[in-house]
């Protein structure tokens, strides 16, 4: 909804959502990895965490907010064997996502954007969180991975 019409108690519940449950699980999670010296955590961040979005100020907010945690844990928590990342999808074709794929013009100009001509599907993401979860980015941190079927480098 539009800035000026969104209730104060709806933005504090995305926050505790997006922002302080992200927080506190984090930092349950890197106490227990940091015992072991080693550990993965993966955040979902948005493609909204480059750019403001329409219509969606709180949203946006929380995850700019989900990809500076992500840098900043890094940051701290990458000395104790313990990579940060966040994937960030771009606009997927799921039940968040009802409403405004059935505004067909904001649908039609969206997916003109999109490079690979189609908004995403849950299956997209898997390839980079399995890539993020192993060895393989064992020198992978701090990064925010748009998966976005080239929406931003358009």
């Amino acid at each position: 909804g539009r800035a000026e019409e969104i209730d104060l108690g709806d933005w504090d519940r995305l926050m505790e959502l997006n922002v302080t449950a992200l927080f506190e699980m984090s930092r349950l999670a890197a106490r227990e990895m940091m015992k072991k010296g080693y550990g993965k955590i993966i955040n979902v961040a948005s493609m909204l965490s480059f750019f403001g979005g329409l219509n969606c100020s709180p949203y946006a907010a929380s995850k700019g907010a989900v990809a500076q945690l992500t840098k900043a844990f890094s940051n701290e928590w990458a000395g104790h064997g313990i990579n940060v990342n966040a994937i960030a999808p771009g606009y997927m074709d799921t039940a968040l996502n009802t409403t405004l794929m059935a505004d067909q013009e904001r649908y039609r100009e969206i997916t003109l954007r999109i490079p690979a001509h189609r908004w995403g599907q849950p299956e997209d993401l898997m390839g980079t969180v399995i890539y993020l979860a192993s060895r393989a980015s064992d020198y992978v941190s701090g990064a925010v991975i748009p998966i976005d079927g080239g929406y931003l480098g358009r």
